[in-house]
């Protein structure tokens, strides 16, 4: 009996939920799961940077041992001195959003670079050319970022209230549930040395109607974007200013 309860618990919450989705934070237009909502058409967006790009890191070259134990004695620590300069990178975006520029630009020096992947660079060490673009503009540290979006709708009971047109375009019938998820990178563009850390996730909830759905799934997107930015930069100062 137990067994069945927590079936029935969890097929019940599949049920509640669907339509469960992911996105990228340079890709965060809305994606509507019905004929209402208009999938996002960003021309701009080509995909995500990696971390092997990024780090200088060739996933398909041979490591020995004595490579691992001699990079782990030169390891250095990553910091940043307060008023020095970072150049910024959003993982496949072409500038980085203005939220973050501005919460960074309290603390740094701040330069925008673009992270959109480029295929011309295939085949040549990405992240030492990120660092000499760094270095040639005299700034002393790379901060890459990464971000997910991840949704879920709950369908409300008022959802199957169709028989009025217009009750099916005022009426709330769907919560979204939102969460936000970044990554973050310090590079230190002299030696290469780096440091990656996660901030504390965000995450929301909105109810919506039909005509209203694609402006609050933007508000929302807006809302953890601003929370999770000014998270994301109070931690970096926290962790490597000095």
């Amino acid at each position: 009996m137990k067994k069945l309860f927590w079936l029935f618990i969890l097929l019940s919450v599949a049920l509640l939920l669907g339509g469960c989705t992911t996105r990228s934070i340079s890709d965060s237009g809305y994606k509507g799961g019905n004929s209402y909502g208009r999938s996002s058409d960003n021309p701009f967006y080509k995909g995500e940077l990696t971390e092997f790009q990024v780090l200088g890191i060739d996933p398909t070259q041979n490591v020995s041992e004595t490579q691992i134990h001699d990079a782990l004695a030169n390891s250095q620590r990553v910091s940043i001195r307060r008023g020095s300069g970072i150049m910024l990178v959003q993982s496949g975006a072409i500038i980085p959003d203005d939220t973050l520029v501005s919460n960074l630009e309290r603390y740094y020096k701040v330069a925008v670079f673009t992270g959109v992947p480029n295929d011309s660079t295939a085949g040549t060490n990405y992240a030492k050319t990120l660092r000499l673009a760094a270095a040639q503009g005299g700034y002393e540290n790379i901060l890459v970022y990464w971000g997910l979006l991840e949704s879920a709708q709950e369908n409300l009971a008022t959802k199957s209230v169709s028989w009025v047109p217009i009750v099916g375009w005022v009426v709330p019938d769907e919560t979204q549930h939102m969460r936000i998820r970044l990554k973050v990178a310090l590079i230190h563009v002299k030696t290469g040395s780096w440091d990656m850390y996660s901030p504390k996730p965000f995450s929301d909830e909105a109810y919506s109607a039909i005509i209203s759905r694609e402006g609050r799934d933007q508000v929302q997107v807006a809302t953890l974007k601003e929370k999770a930015y000014m998270s994301a930069v109070e931690e970096l100062v926290k962790r490597y200013a000095n």
